[in-house]
């Protein structure tokens, strides 16, 4: 259970901040505010940074904004682009219908569009983008003489830089991240996706070339200084070791053992960062994912407005279960109740490729950065499926997403709370009793309580 810190700080007046959520089309905008959140952020594809997977045209921005209001909800509209010449001449006039829509803010990050905005539309609230690159007061400071509202602070700045920056500019709203993906490149204007296939992250179209896996391969600098590469196959290279262990003797030291690589930067001698490669390749610019759930605190003591979740292409069942959890860890910090550790496990249940807490407690980079995996892994729970209707006889339709079975034990994720229960019977198509529900796309039934329809589904993982 959680205990209330001293009477002193719970005595304090702290500021409830906004808990602002990912929406990638308005199945997860609902799942969003059902579950905590106090506003949502989503984007045109031509000139938000997600182009790909972005249900949010014109007519869904309409539908989203309006019932985000009709709930007493913001709803924030991402403009963040950094445009090339081509996209500046119809940039008012495609703006201008959402505009009309009241959003409750734009998210900008290029200076010549937010002229553009400003001068056109003077009252519409302008929040400036983690693409700006904003790391200190004075850059705050500049932009709120612009006329900015709010500033979405850079991802690289820790704990004290944040609350220096509060203390210097008290009379402007503050924003930061405090979950999801974080990127190789500061505050996310990378090139790697451009420079591979032309799909620039800074028009919106990463291919995220940081999480591929890359294969090492030896090389020589021939007389011009060239790098030369030299013919390695992996697989070969592993076979051939494989078969010198067995020859050797269970004494033997496998040669595996010690194909590690090291690379050192000159500037901090002896400070060694790994370079992994197994038969899948290497993961060298994947970073872990940030989690900073437990700075939440922190963060409410120092009085940032905002708490930024990230993951407009995530599922709903992510941005449900990440509503959830930083729900309660505001809602205690500002009662004045001790952060609850099991929060860090229930995200554990969400994918992730590793989490890290960021630039907001300095570490060493092996800590921060994942080598060995480039995909996302969920460890603690999987999500399994999605309540549909719910007959008069107690039976839900389930919209299977990953593999369940008789006997396993499903938390079923509600708004209301959620609950712990037992798959005892499972029904196919045709109403047969079956024992597991195969996987993606296949429709199973099993008894529920009919106030889940709707709900979530989560397989329990062994530790």
């Amino acid at each position: 259970m959680n205990q209330p810190l001293s009477s002193s700080h719970a005595a304090s007046a702290l500021r409830v901040p906004e808990l602002l959520l990912p929406a990638g089309d308005l199945a997860r905008m609902r799942a969003a505010f059902d579950f905590g959140a106090d506003a949502v952020y989503a984007g045109q594809p031509r000139y938000s940074l997600r182009a790909r997977n972005n249900d949010f045209k014109l007519e869904n921005l309409r539908t989203g904004i309006a019932e985000a209001h009709a709930r007493g909800k913001k709803f924030l509209v991402a403009s963040n682009i950094l445009p090339h010449n081509g996209k500046l001449k119809n940039y008012l006039a495609d703006m201008a219908p959402v505009v009309e829509m009241a959003p409750d803010a734009l998210i900008m990050a290029d200076p010549g569009l937010i002229m553009m905005v400003r001068e056109r539309w003077p009252e519409l609230p302008v929040h400036l983008s983690v693409q700006a690159n904003t790391v200190n007061y004075a850059g705050v400071k500049f932009w709120q003489k612009l006329g900015l509202k709010r500033i979405i602070l850079s991802r690289e700045l820790s704990l004290d830089e944040v609350a220096q920056i509060r203390q210097e500019c008290p009379d402007i709203e503050l924003e930061v991240f405090v979950h999801g993906a974080l990127c190789i490149a500061y505050s996310g204007r990378c090139l790697l996706s451009g420079y591979f296939n032309h799909r620039d992250a800074n028009q919106g179209t990463c291919t995220n070339a940081c999480r591929w896996d890359y294969k090492l391969g030896d090389a020589f600098e021939d007389e011009a200084g060239q790098a030369q590469q030299i013919n390695f196959d992996f697989r070969k290279a592993s076979e051939l070791a494989e078969q010198s262990f067995a020859a050797a003797g269970a004494t033997a030291r496998h040669p595996a053992a010690d194909q590690v690589y090291l690379i050192e930067e000159s500037q901090r001698p002896g400070e060694l960062m790994p370079i992994l490669e197994d038969e899948h390749g290497t993961y060298i610019m994947n970073s872990k994912d940030l989690r900073a759930v437990e700075h939440v605190q922190r963060l409410v003591e120092i009085g940032v407005d905002s708490l930024k979740i990230e993951g407009r292409t995530k599922s709903r069942y992510y941005v449900s279960r990440a509503a959830q959890v930083y729900r309660r860890a505001i809602d205690d910090a500002v009662a004045g109740r001790a952060f609850d550790p099991a929060l860090l496990a229930e995200l554990d249940g969400l994918s992730n490729r590793g989490y890290t807490s960021g630039f907001y407690q300095r570490h060493r980079s092996q800590d921060t950065q994942n080598y060995l995996d480039g995909h996302s892994k969920a460890r603690r729970s999987q999500y399994v499926g999605e309540v549909g209707r719910i007959d008069a006889q107690g039976w839900a339709d389930i919209e299977v997403k990953n593999r369940f079975e008789v006997g396993d034990r499903l938390e079923i994720i509600h708004p209301s709370g959620n609950v712990l229960v037992e798959v005892t019977q499972l029904r196919g198509k045709l109403g047969e009793p079956v024992s597991e529900a195969a996987g993606n796309g296949v429709v199973v039934s099993m008894p529920l309580d009919k106030r889940f329809e709707g709900a979530l589904m989560a397989r329990l993982l062994e530790a």
